[in-house]
Parts: structure tokens; C-alpha cells; sequence
């Protein structure tokens, strides 16, 4: 796959570079032009339309993804960055048959409203709980602490990882 930048200011010659990357599981190698943002490659180029993008300079965390494993605003990560890493968007949480339990989480406890900040929330999330498995309200808070939601107040959010958390630990148990 090739992936270019197709704005008004792009220059005739576009050195394109190689990047091979795995995204959720699969492996992947495509071209893309050096500027060419991670948030872009994904929604764009991998049609992996759960990262949103909301602001563009890191603010809301809507495109939050995890890259190795830690949250990152793929807005503010450049596609050739992410060469050699694995990626983990939204749509690599839910196994084939049923929902993860963050998934299943924000269903629940009624977490999202109209759901542009749910997908950076969940991964965000998915970070804190493969880290601490029992985390506290506290914790919670301060690991979604940079994704803005617009819509819910925050309290069900962080009621829908709680429940994940012990949903996690009862399967591991």
C-alpha cells in the first residue's frame, strides 16, 4: 500500500519511505511520504475508522492508539515512526464472538453518549488496566486524564473501566 499526503502544498517529487509495522495482530509494509501522520495512515490508508480525529494537536485524545503498548495521540505521531512497532487501535480490542469487557464495560455502566471520545478512552484505558489490573477511581481518572469527553461528565467512563477491571480479574481468576 501506498500512502501519500494529498494537500494543495505537496511538491511534485515525494520521496516516499518504507515502513513495515504490525497493527492489531497483522503485519504490514507500506510507502508513505515522511510527514504523513499516524492518525492519517490509519483511518486513511488502513481504513481503521475507530481512531477519530478530533482536534489535531493532541488536546482531546480522540485518536488515541497504543504503540507498544503505551497510549499515544497518533495526531502527533508521524506514520514512519511507527516503523518496527505494533500498533493496537479500537478495532483490535473485541475478539471475533464477543465484545472485551471495556467494550462490554462502557455498554454496561452506560459510558458513552454519543461516542466520538470513546475509542481514545477505551484505548487509554486498555493501557491502564494491562498495567494495573486493579486500579482505583483515582487511577482511572488521571489515565484518561488527557482524553476530553464533550458529552458525559466523566463519571460513567470511569464506572465502565471500574466494571472492566473486575470483569479482567474474574477471567484471570
Amino acid at each position: 500500500m501506498t500512502i501519500v499526503y494529498s494537500g494543495d502544498d505537496v511538491a511534485d517529487e515525494v520521496e516516499l519511505r518504507k515502513i513495515r509495522f504490525t497493527v492489531n495482530g497483522e503485519k504490514k509494509v507500506a510507502e508513505v511520504e515522511p510527514r504523513l501522520l499516524l492518525s492519517h495512515l490509519i483511518r486513511r490508508g488502513l481504513a481503521l475508522t475507530g481512531t477519530h480525529m478530533g482536534c489535531d494537536t493532541t488536546n482531546c485524545g480522540a485518536c488515541t492508539v497504543l504503540v507498544d503498548g503505551q497510549p499515544v495521540k497518533s495526531c502527533t505521531m508521524f506514520a514512519v515512526q511507527a516503523d518496527g512497532h505494533e500498533i493496537s487501535t479500537v478495532e483490535g480490542l473485541a475478539g471475533a464472538s464477543e465484545l472485551h469487557p471495556l467494550q462490554e464495560g462502557f455498554k454496561q455502566e452506560h459510558g458513552l453518549q454519543c461516542g466520538f471520545c470513546t475509542p481514545g478512552m477505551m484505548m487509554a484505558a486498555k493501557a491502564l488496566l494491562d498495567e494495573n489490573p486493579d486500579p482505583t477511581e483515582e487511577d482511572v481518572r488521571w489515565a484518561l486524564s488527557g482524553n476530553l469527553c464533550r458529552c458525559t461528565g466523566y463519571q460513567n467512563i470511569v464506572k465502565s473501566v471500574l466494571w472492566a477491571a473486575d470483569k479482567l480479574r474474574s477471567q484471570a481468576g
